[in-house]
């Protein structure tokens, strides 16, 4: 198989083309509502005066420069979280091929990661936050990456435990129900935060959210499916030739 080296090298460039597949879809799709809540909270202001504040940076270059730097570096450092992540996984969840094992990382990547947190605390645009609580905002939405992950991993341990006793596919059924019910027990437990002004678009804030959710899944599926096919190809070529090696020995 590959080396750690190798794997983190090879994961880190598939991050990188997954945070430019990122950028362009959340230009494409994400750079629209966001201008519309710059609107709507200009409109809105309330009175307050910030004609004469000096602007730090320019709405052109965050969403150029600054949107295609954070997508990058996001995607690259994603990339390599990814590739250690599939080295522990590839022959450990099942005799899966090193491309379903990359399928299924991403799955449970973009389940655990971006899914699940989303769900309790998704996304909002600019205008809708309260500055006083983002830093409460930023610790539960962490916290939910935290408990999604680690449910998970109790999840996938679970039906593994189950698998020799009731086989693979009742033992998934039971560890992915066992796992819907920790989430739904964990997300009512925890507080819920809504911050929404009165009389925000109820479709620009729609169509924020799912922008956001959809960066994260090009994010991982250009991971999921382009990690699988640059090493399938390695790993194939190693198998080839101890297959021709058995051949000619039986000879």
């Amino acid at each position: 198989m590959f080396s750690a080296r190798t794997l983190l090298v090879r994961g880190m460039i598939v991050g990188l083309a997954a945070g430019a597949a990122a950028f362009v879809f959340a230009t494409l799709f994400g750079e629209g509502p966001v201008g519309q809540a710059i609107d709507f909270e200009a409109t809105h202001a309330g009175g307050h005066d910030h004609g004469d504040e000096p602007e730090l940076v320019s709405r052109t270059i965050q969403s150029t420069l600054g949107l295609a730097t954070g997508t990058l570096v996001y995607g690259v450092a994603l990339g390599g979280l990814f590739a250690l992540a599939f080295a522990v996984a590839y022959g450990r969840i099942g005799r899966f091929s090193p491309r379903a094992t990359a399928a299924l990382v991403a799955l449970g990547g973009f389940v655990t990661v971006a899914l699940v947190p989303f769900l309790k605390y998704p996304a909002n645009p600019p205008a809708t936050g309260n500055p006083d609580t983002l830093g409460q905002r930023t610790g539960l939405y962490f916290l939910m990456i935290v408990i999604a992950v680690a449910g998970g991993l109790l999840a996938l341990s679970f039906g593994r435990w189950l698998g020799p006793r009731y086989g693979a596919w009742n033992a998934s059924i039971a560890a992915v129900g066992a796992y819907v019910i920790l989430i739904a027990v964990v997300e009512l437990a925890l507080p819920t935060i809504s911050e929404v002004p009165d009389g925000f678009p109820a479709l620009v804030l729609w169509k924020f959210r799912l922008a956001s959710l959809g960066t994260q899944l090009v994010t991982w599926t250009v991971l999921g499916l382009l990690f699988g096919a640059l090493i399938r190809p390695r790993t194939h070529a190693r198998t080839v030739p101890a297959e021709k090696a058995a051949v000619g020995a039986g000879r």
